[in-house]
């Protein structure tokens, strides 16, 4: 699943076909609970999932599955060169550190050539508005170009969470950077079938403004 809107990988291909995964070395970076890992096992592939969290890996172990979990910096994979056919993220890593271009050089450094990248984040838009999901999630509150990273801290003041912003065109200069050919960038729309709300996601501000985007990337 790549983001909250309900967009599943059967569906969409951004990997590719799902019967083309078998047999195919794959690594999920910011794998949480490795959900994404697991659907790929399933469709016979050879995933690996990578946290930075350990007790999110422990989440993983205790759910089960038969690939290995990896607990290290997304910015230093423990891979050598050239050791996947593709490399995924949803909602993964990507949001949380300050600068991704080390997040995409070594996804691309553990790529094999001409594999994928595949990763989902907030869409940069989603950052003008509150994050609300009625009405009051409409109206712009902030400055698109405004990079100041969102934190919160505990009650000694020391950060527990910090997202950082960057806008659509960052994206993709970053990608560039990084030695990435961008190959496509998909932004959901809500389908009908969804009326889930939680959060700042509702069906009311999906219909409006994307929510995701989804940026698809290959190492030539």
């Amino acid at each position: 699943m790549w983001g909250p809107e309900g967009l599943d990988e059967v569906e969409a291909e951004l990997l590719g076909p799902p019967e083309e995964l078998k047999g195919k070395d794959v690594l999920e970076i910011g794998a949480g609970a490795a959900q994404c890992s697991r659907w790929l096992a399933a469709q016979g592939a050879r995933p690996v999932a990578l946290d930075l969290s350990h007790r999110q890996l422990q989440h993983a172990l205790r759910i089960g599955g038969s690939f290995p979990l990896v607990c290290a910096d997304a910015g230093a994979l423990p891979f050598a060169d050239a050791s996947f056919d593709l490399v995924c993220s949803a909602y993964g890593a990507l949001p949380f550190v300050a600068d991704p271009r080390l997040v995409l050089r070594e996804a691309r450094r553990v790529l094999r050539p001409g594999g994928r990248f595949v990763f989902s984040v907030t869409h940069p838009i989603r950052w003008a508005f509150p994050d609300e999901p009625g009405p009051e999630g409409l109206s712009v509150s902030a400055s698109y170009f405004d990079r100041t990273p969102y934190v919160e801290q505990d009650e000694d003041g020391r950060a527990v969470y910090v997202e950082h912003h960057r806008t659509l065109g960052d994206r993709v200069r970053d990608i560039a950077s990084s030695g990435f050919r961008l190959v496509d960038l998909v932004e959901p729309e809500w389908p009908a079938w969804n009326t889930s709300e939680w959060g700042g996601w509702s069906p009311l501000r999906g219909n409006l403004i994307p929510g995701t985007a989804i940026f698809v990337c290959e190492r030539d």
